[in-house]
C-alpha cells in the first residue's frame, strides 16, 4: 500500500511543475509574437503549446541529459529572457539550463542569460524588408497540412505570409466546403484555432490570416498582383506537372517568384532535401522540388549512416499509407494493382525512392534498391533500410550514433528517435521529423544492418516542404546556444 505522504508528496510536485509552466505561457507568446523568438527545449519548440505540452518536453530531456528536466529549473531562465529586447532566434532552454547548473551558485538567472544571449540581445528586427508571400497551388491533403503549418508559424506576421489557395471551383457552397475541410481532419484532427470566411474577399480567415480562394484552369492565367500578392513562392502540390516546361506556367502569372512541387522533379529540376542538400537552393533557380515523403524519411538516415559507416549497397522497402490515387473500392485503374480496393489490400507498387536518393546524396548513384507496398493505413508509414556497410559495427554503436544526430546535430530536425517497445504507426500522427529511428528493430551482424524509419508521410513532409520555403525565404533562424 502506498504511503499517504507519498501520494501528497508527487501531486504536490505535480503541481509545482504545472504551476511554473503555467507561468511561462504568457512569457513564450509574447517573444513570439513581438519578438519572432522560439524558445526550445531541444529542439522541440515551445510555442502554441499548452502547459502539459510543455512538461511533456522537459520529460522528453531526459533522454538527452539522462536525468530529469523540471520546470523550476527552465522558469528562473525563461523570465530572465523574457527581460531582453532580442532579436529573432531559436533559444533553447533545455542547454542552457544544463549550463546553468555549473554556475547557478555564483551568477543569477538574469546576469547568466544576459551573457549568454548577448549575441542577439540586439533589439527587435524584422526577419525580411516585406513577409515573403506563399501561395498554395492545390488545397488538399498536403495543401490543407502546409496551411495549417504556415498559419501556426504566422508569429508576428513579418515572416511567412500564406496569401492564397488556387483551386478548381466545387460548386456553389465550394468556399464553406474548402473551409470546413481545413477546419476539420480526419487524421490530424481538428484545427487549432478560429476558421471563419469571408465571401466578400472568397476568403478563409485562419487565426487572423486571410487566405484568398483563387478559381483557376491554368496557372499562367492567374493573376496574383492584382490581389496583391508580390514575388511569392508558389507550392504546387497537384503534382500535375512535374518538369520544368509544365511547372514553369507558373512564372508565367504576375506576383510569382518561385515554384516548390511538392513530388519529385523530373530533368534538371533540383530535388531538395531540406536539411540535407540546402545548397541547392541557388537564388538564380526559380523551380525546385522538395522530392517524395519516403525520400524524405529516408535521405537524412541515409546521409548520416554513409557520412559514419560508409555504404557499399543495400535495399530499401516501404510499407506505405494508401494514398488518393487508388480506389477504395476494386475498379479499373491505370496502374498495376491500384484498382484494387486500397482499405482491403496490401498493394505491391514501385518507389522512386531508391533513384532518388541519388540525386541527393550522389554518392550513393547505383547502390540501393527500392520498392514499396501499399497497406490498410490512412497515414504514417515505414521504411526498412537494409544496409550493406564499409565497416563492422554492433546495435548499441550504430543506435547509439543515431540517437546523437536526432539530438545534436546538423540533422536534428530530420532525424527523430525512439526506444519504446510498445509504439506503433497511430503514434507518429502529426511527426514533424522527416523520420524516426525505431531504436528497438535495429538489427546488426557485422557490416550488415536494418533500420526501420517510421515517418508521417503526410504531416512530416510537409514539415519538410516549410522548412524549405523558410530557406528560400531567407528566414533561417540562428540557434543558441
Amino acid at each position: 500500500m502506498t504511503h499517504p505522504d507519498k501520494q501528497g508528496q508527487y501531486l504536490q510536485e505535480w503541481k509545482t511543475q504545472e504551476a511554473c509552466a503555467e507561468r511561462m505561457l504568457p512569457v513564450i507568446g509574447r517573444m513570439y509574437r513581438e519578438n519572432n523568438v522560439v524558445p526550445t527545449i531541444y529542439g522541440r519548440a515551445l510555442v502554441h503549446c499548452s502547459a502539459l505540452d510543455i512538461l511533456k518536453a522537459h520529460r522528453y530531456a531526459r533522454l538527452i541529459i539522462e536525468a530529469e528536466l523540471s520546470a523550476t529549473e527552465t522558469w528562473p531562465l525563461l523570465e530572465a529572457m523574457g527581460k531582453l529586447d532580442l532579436a529573432p532566434a531559436r533559444i533553447d532552454l533545455g542547454k542552457l539550463v544544463v549550463r546553468y547548473r555549473a554556475v547557478a551558485t555564483t551568477q543569477t538567472p538574469d546576469a547568466f542569460m544576459a551573457r549568454e544571449l548577448a549575441s542577439v540581445a540586439t533589439g527587435r528586427s524584422a526577419l525580411r524588408p516585406t513577409p515573403q508571400d506563399v501561395v498554395l497551388y492545390g488545397f488538399g491533403r498536403i495543401g490543407r497540412l502546409l496551411a495549417r503549418i504556415l498559419v501556426e508559424k504566422a508569429g508576428s506576421g513579418e515572416k511567412l505570409r500564406i496569401r492564397a489557395a488556387v483551386v478548381r471551383k466545387g460548386g456553389p457552397d465550394d468556399l464553406l466546403k474548402r473551409a470546413s475541410l481545413l477546419r476539420r481532419d480526419s487524421v490530424h484532427g481538428p484545427f487549432n484555432g478560429i476558421i471563419t470566411i469571408d465571401e466578400t474577399e472568397n476568403a478563409i480567415v485562419a487565426n487572423g490570416n486571410l487566405i484568398r480562394v483563387i478559381y483557376a484552369d491554368a496557372p499562367e492565367n492567374v493573376d496574383y498582383a492584382q490581389h496583391g500578392i508580390t514575388d511569392a513562392i508558389l507550392v504546387d502540390n497537384t503534382g500535375k506537372w512535374r518538369d520544368r516546361a509544365g511547372l514553369g506556367k507558373h512564372l508565367e502569372a504576375k506576383g510569382v517568384a518561385k515554384v516548390v512541387l511538392t513530388a519529385p522533379g523530373k530533368g534538371d529540376i533540383p530535388n531538395v532535401v531540406a536539411g540535407v542538400n540546402d545548397e541547392l537552393l541557388q537564388r538564380d533557380e526559380r523551380i525546385f522540388s522538395a522530392a517524395s515523403c519516403t525520400t524524405n524519411a529516408i535521405v537524412p538516415v541515409l546521409k548520416a549512416i554513409n557520412d559514419k559507416f560508409g555504404i557499399s549497397a543495400g535495399h530499401v522497402e516501404t510499407c506505405h499509407s494508401y494514398t488518393n490515387d487508388q480506389n477504395l473500392i476494386d475498379n479499373y485503374h491505370k496502374a498495376s494493382r491500384r484498382g484494387r480496393s486500397a482499405p482491403l489490400n496490401m498493394v505491391i507498387a514501385e518507389t522512386g525512392a531508391a533513384k532518388a536518393v541519388a540525386k541527393v546524396i550522389p554518392a550513393l548513384a547505383g547502390k540501393l534498391t527500392g520498392n514499396a507496398i501499399r497497406v490498410p493505413t490512412p497515414n504514417v508509414s515505414l521504411a526498412i533500410l537494409n544496409l550493406d556497410l564499409a565497416q563492422a559495427t554492433d546495435v548499441a554503436s550504430l543506435n547509439g550514433f543515431l540517437r546523437l544526430m536526432s539530438l545534436d546535430s546538423p540533422l536534428q530536425n530530420q532525424i527523430d528517435y525512439t526506444n519504446s517497445p510498445e509504439v506503433v504507426s497511430s503514434d507518429f500522427v502529426g511527426s514533424r521529423a522527416a523520420g524516426v529511428v525505431d531504436s528497438l528493430a535495429t538489427i546488426v551482424l557485422g557490416k550488415r544492418c536494418v533500420l526501420y524509419v517510421w515517418y508521417d508521410n503526410e504531416f512530416g513532409y510537409s514539415c519538410q516542404v516549410v522548412r524549405m520555403i523558410q530557406q528560400l525565404a531567407g528566414l533561417d533562424l540562428p540557434a543558441l546556444p
